[in-house]
């Protein structure tokens, strides 16, 4: 009777231990540096959105938070480290919607992004637009339209890399006007937002958050944005859907930034992440960096993205499925 009675007060201490080390996790966290990985190249908006919130982080926790870059494999890369990192609440990692597109460009991805991840919460959209190098003959969507039909193949437009949602705006565009522009895929925005400042293509689909400020100095002319609302960044950029092209009236693509962490890590320290990380995008400061680059903050939580996530991977199937679209 005293060795069950043992046994059983043996089973009571460790669950208890257990229910404290885990009500303790978040409270103890964080005592080392935490790692946000951005699973593409430097300089564009979810570059951004990590370098912004691993600053404040560091201010807020007197820890330090690294920004890892690790492009390629359009995120895939980038990913696949996170999947085997330790479920501690240690690792990040950047989510948009080109993982999304991943899930259906390529046969084989070395995770699983329902089941190897946790949703921690959505931050932000930023707009894309198309911009056009100063030589070209159109400063609408109606007057690009009209000459790259009269000019089947001879202009060509950059993307930030194949099956990129800059990629399938431009597809998006080429299918709705019946034209045919050339598509040249770049290692992210910003090597392809310079390459239509230099002229090498005539075109860009890019973020806003990379081409505007080259709009803003007169080194791009803005053409239109895909998304269904014009952006507060710039006000006086239309959308496609209100450009006067009839095959446009619906045309929307929109790119959004989320965060994810392991599957399996504690709930409470991603529910402190995420009260955390919504001070600082909501700070005023923040909001002002944001707009200033033309990211609009949208924060959401767990479920709401990966609801979102979910509902584009179908969305996106669909078109690289009739783009016929291949990953590298």
């Amino acid at each position: 009777m005293k060795g069950m009675k043992a046994a059983v007060l043996g089973v009571m201490f460790a669950v208890g231990v257990t229910q404290a080390q885990a009500q303790g996790s978040a409270t103890q966290y964080p005592t080392k540096p935490i790692r946000i990985i951005v699973p593409y190249t430097a300089g564009g908006s979810a570059d951004f959105m990590a370098r912004m919130i691993g600053q404040k982080l560091t201010e807020a926790w007197k820890e330090q938070v690294l920004v890892e870059n690790r492009g390629g494999a359009g995120g895939n890369l980038g990913f696949e480290v996170a999947a085997k990192s330790p479920a501690d609440g240690y690792t990040l990692v950047v989510v948009n919607n080109s993982q999304a597109i991943n899930e259906s460009l390529y046969s084989k991805i070395p995770f699983d992004l329902k089941k190897d991840f946790a949703p921690l919460m959505m931050l932000a959209s930023s707009p894309m637009l198309l911009a056009v190098h100063p030589h070209v003959q159109a400063s609408s969507a109606v007057e690009f339209t009209a000459l790259v039909k009269s000019q089947p193949g001879k202009l060509s437009y950059a993307s930030c890399g194949v099956g990129t949602p800059m990629h399938l705006a431009g597809e998006l565009y080429k299918f709705l006007t019946k034209t045919y522009v050339v598509h040249v895929p770049y290692r992210g925005c910003s090597p392809a937002t310079l390459d239509a400042i230099g002229g090498q293509v005539e075109a860009v689909f890019a973020t806003t958050a990379t081409a505007l400020p080259h709009v803003k100095a007169g080194k791009l002319r803005a053409i239109a944005l895909t998304t269904a609302k014009r952006t507060p960044a710039a006000p006086e950029i239309p959308t496609f859907r209100e450009s006067g092209v009839p095959e446009l009236k619906d045309y929307e693509v929109d790119n959004w930034y989320g965060l994810m962490a392991p599957a399996g890590t504690p709930k409470d320290v991603l529910a402190k992440l995420e009260a955390e990380i919504r001070k600082i995008v909501n700070a005023p400061e923040a909001r002002q960096r944001m707009a200033a680059v033309g990211i609009d903050p949208s924060l959401t939580g767990p479920d709401e993205l990966m609801r979102l996530l979910l509902a584009d991977i179908d969305k996106f199937g669909k078109v690289i499925k009739f783009a016929g679209i291949k990953g590298e």
